[in-house]
C-alpha cells in the first residue's frame, strides 16, 4: 500500500513537472515578441526624446508640454498638471520596470532545453538556447536602460514645468 502511494506521488510530480515544463515553452515566442516591441519602442522613445530636447533648446512651447497644457487650458489646477505629468511619464516608467523582467523569463525559459541538450550530448542545440536566452537579456536591459534615462530626464523635465506653472499661478515664490 505505501509503495502505491510513493508511486503515485511520483507520477504526480512527474506529471506535474512535465505540464509546468510545456506551458513555460509556451511563453518563450510571445515573450521574445514583447522584447523586439520594447526594443524597438525604446529607440523610438529615443527619437521623440531627442526631437523634444532639440524643440525645447530653441525654445518651441509646445516642447513644454506642461506648460502648453496650461496654456491651452488656463482652468487647469496645479493637481491636474502633476496628474498629466504622471499620465505622460506612466507608459515609459512600466517599459523601464517590465522590460528586464521579460529579459529574466526570456533567459530562463531556454535554459531548461540548454540543460536537458547538454546531459544528452548535443552541444549545438545548447548553443542555440544559449544564443536565444543571452541575446534577448540583452535587448531587454538595453531597451531598459534607454527607457529609464529618458523617463528621469523628463521627470525632471516636468518638474521644473510644474513650479513654473506654480509661479505662474501665484502660488510660489
Amino acid at each position: 500500500m505505501a509503495a502505491e502511494a510513493a508511486g503515485a506521488a511520483v507520477n504526480f510530480g512527474t506529471l506535474l513537472e512535465t505540464l509546468m515544463f510545456g506551458i513555460s515553452q509556451l511563453f518563450l515566442v510571445p515573450v521574445l515578441l514583447a522584447i523586439a516591441f520594447l526594443f524597438l519602442y525604446a529607440f523610438y522613445a529615443l527619437g521623440a526624446f531627442a526631437w523634444q530636447w532639440r524643440q525645447r533648446q530653441k525654445q518651441v512651447p509646445a516642447a513644454f508640454e506642461l506648460l502648453d497644457a496650461r496654456r491651452r487650458m488656463p482652468d487647469l489646477s496645479l493637481a491636474e498638471l502633476e496628474a498629466e505629468a504622471v499620465t505622460r511619464l506612466e507608459f515609459i516608467r512600466i517599459v523601464t520596470r517590465v522590460t528586464p523582467m521579460l529579459g529574466l523569463v526570456a533567459t530562463m525559459i531556454p535554459m531548461g532545453p540548454a540543460l536537458k541538450a547538454l546531459g544528452d550530448g548535443q552541444l549545438m542545440d545548447v548553443s542555440r538556447s544559449l544564443m536565444v536566452a543571452f541575446s534577448a537579456v540583452i535587448l531587454a536591459l538595453i531597451a531598459s536602460a534607454l527607457t529609464y534615462w529618458i523617463a528621469n530626464v523628463r521627470k525632471r523635465w516636468y518638474a521644473v514645468e510644474l513650479l513654473q506653472a506654480e509661479r505662474e499661478m501665484g502660488g510660489g515664490a
